[in-house]
């Protein structure tokens, strides 16, 4: 049932996109053949004629669009004809292809006020993280840095905590065995290892050590702190591993080595090979909590492999009150510019590669996803994902693709520039190839939302 409200609600976002398209062109003296809601894909629900206008309704509600003359390969109406689409003034067809995006952009801050007036309240985008409970075992560092159920997650590594995801992140970036060590690391390492092992004075450090040979390994020793810079995107996509780079051979000497105090030699590694080997070790992550209302600065705790201190999480948003409509007004306008800053800094990361496709979600998640938040959460904060949504519609419809709005001004600009539009086969043919790649973003998005259900990550 949650599901199915999800999916009307996205379903009324995608009719608000095509009446306002079709809104603009009415008023600004557009002849328009046919609206539809849905995809024109399957069993129609409903067809009927309002004068020169046919609206239908499809089976496949998730789309919709609205039809001029013009893309109605047998229209009757003569090509040099004023009814036509291409025959109207630059800036009358430039109003109605950005109408859609704006009526996105109008509904989502309606919902988001309906909210504020009608729940009294808003998001802040913030959280209070707290530790629930710690799991039992020595692969685990949580006892030994002090943390203890009920602490308040303050600050980790210089970082004040607002969100759950940004304190499990520096833990994940801090595991143990990440891969990568400072230049300065493996030069200290080296330099002990040759104080251990005074043989090894004077030898190349990317010469081989002669087979047979005893070295007595140094303890390994923790990196440095790791410190995130920027907003909660950018620490969460935009930190990138600095330092050395270990490679296969180097990986597998260091898993080898782990529990090793000497290594007997092979003829195939260098000191610098057991150096960068025995340098990748956990970072240590400096937490504050507060405990009983006073700040505590606990021990480094060190992450292991798989980037776990052993604890449980629970975390509850801070609502900011609204107690008049005037103060609504101000906390939806602030609340949707934030958050449409937030998606457009992870599109910026998408495209530069800082957030891998395989974060990429779509319809199949976001009902998902929306379901379970009606469900548990109630309808005011599935509202508010729907706005959200609503804003990333408006985004992603303005991206200069062919297929989508955004590819549309771009060819009305070029238009306008040039005092005559593209040539129609060119214009087609960049379509064509652009809808073949959306087609296969779409397939990749859908893939990977099945992915993330089964593997339960929704």
């Amino acid at each position: 049932m949650h599901i199915i409200t999800m999916l009307a609600l996205l379903s009324i976002l995608v009719l608000v996109h095509e009446l306002g398209h079709f809104g603009v062109a009415r008023a600004l003296g557009f002849k328009v053949s046919r609206f539809g809601f849905g995809l024109p894909f399957g069993p129609t629900l409903y067809e009927k004629k309002f004068g020169d206008l046919t609206l239908c309704i499809h089976a496949l509600l998730l789309g919709g669009y609205v039809s001029f003359p013009d893309d109605d390969p047998d229209s009757e109406i003569p090509k040099d004809s004023p009814d036509r689409f291409a025959n109207k003034p630059v800036w009358k067809r430039l109003c109605v292809v950005v109408a859609g995006v704006t009526a996105n952009v109008i509904i989502a801050y309606f919902i988001v006020l309906l909210v504020a007036v009608g729940s009294g309240k808003l998001p802040s985008g913030n959280y209070i993280v707290s530790v629930k409970d710690l799991q039992q075992g020595k692969q685990y560092s949580a006892y030994a840095a002090g943390l203890k159920a009920g602490d308040i997650i303050a600050s980790a590594n210089g970082s004040k905590i607002e969100t759950p995801s940004q304190f499990t992140n520096i833990i994940q970036r801090s595991k143990k065995f990440d891969g990568y060590v400072e230049s300065a690391k493996i030069n200290d390492y080296e330099k002990q290892l040759i104080a251990k092992n005074p043989s090894l004075n004077g030898l190349n450090e990317k010469t081989s050590i002669p087979s047979g040979i005893k070295i007595i390994l140094p303890e390994s020793t923790p990196e440095k702190l790791i410190v995130f810079k920027g907003d909660k995107i950018t620490a969460m996509y935009g930190y990138k591993p600095s330092g050395y780079k270990l490679n296969n051979n180097q990986l597998k000497l260091r898993d080898s080595l782990e529990e090793k105090n000497e290594l007997t030699a092979d003829g195939k590694v260098s000191l610098f090979d057991i150096a960068s080997a025995r340098s990748d070790n956990a970072h240590p992550v400096d937490i504050t909590v507060l405990r009983d209302g006073k700040e505590v600065a606990l021990l480094p705790a060190y992450p292991n492999k798989e980037g776990l201190l052993g604890i449980r999480l629970i975390s509850d948003e801070i609502k900011i009150p609204s107690k008049s409509f005037g103060q609504s007004v101000k906390l939806s306008w602030n609340y949707l510019s934030s958050n449409t800053e937030f998606m457009l800094k992870g599109l910026c990361m998408l495209f530069t590669n800082k957030i891998p496709l395989s974060e990429m979600h779509g319809i199949v998640a976001i009902t998902k996803i929306g379901g379970d938040m009606i469900q548990h959460k109630g309808i005011w904060d599935g509202l508010l994902l729907t706005a959200l949504i609503s804003m990333d519609l408006a985004i992603v419809n303005l991206l200069p693709i062919p297929a989508l709005d955004g590819g549309h001004i771009v060819f009305l600009l070029i238009e306008k520039l040039r005092g005559r539009p593209l040539n129609e086969t060119i214009q087609e043919n960049i379509a064509k190839v652009s809808f073949a790649i959306l087609i296969t973003l779409m397939v990749l998005i859908i893939f990977n939302d099945i992915i993330a259900l089964f593997m339960n990550k929704l």
